[in-house]
């Protein structure tokens, strides 16, 4: 073994890999935000298929038309690592929803600090 297969054994050692959860946000805005001030929702889910189903329950429950989709946020969370989608009335932007997967315990950097030439 030469010292770089011993240092990638090293870090894979003490670098455990995080697992993806998916952060979805609701950020209301457009010009009903100067009447009614509210701030974003953001909610975690473990499962993306359990984020989408969350989303598409509370837009039916609301009365809101299903324009997100599994196949829809699947695609969009792969090719550009975030998924949104604004609904909009008479014209105006109301909310957007944002889904993005974020990395919950990351692995630790190595802060740049080289190794101990004295050794």
């Amino acid at each position: 073994m030469n010292k770089t297969d011993i240092l990638l054994a090293k870090t894979s050692l003490l670098r455990p890999s995080g697992r993806t959860i998916y952060e979805v946000t609701i950020q209301y805005t457009g010009s009903l935000t100067t009447i009614r001030q509210r701030e974003p929702t953001v909610i975690f889910f473990s499962n993306l298929r359990k984020a989408v189903d969350a989303v598409t329950a509370e837009l039916a429950l609301n009365n809101w038309p299903p324009k997100i989709n599994y196949t829809a946020v699947y695609r969009g969370v792969k090719q550009r690592d975030f998924y949104s989608c604004d609904f909009h009335m008479t014209d105006m932007r109301v909310f957007r929803i944002k889904i993005v997967p974020r990395i919950l315990n990351p692995a630790l950097p190595r802060l740049g600090i080289d190794e101990n030439p004295a050794k």
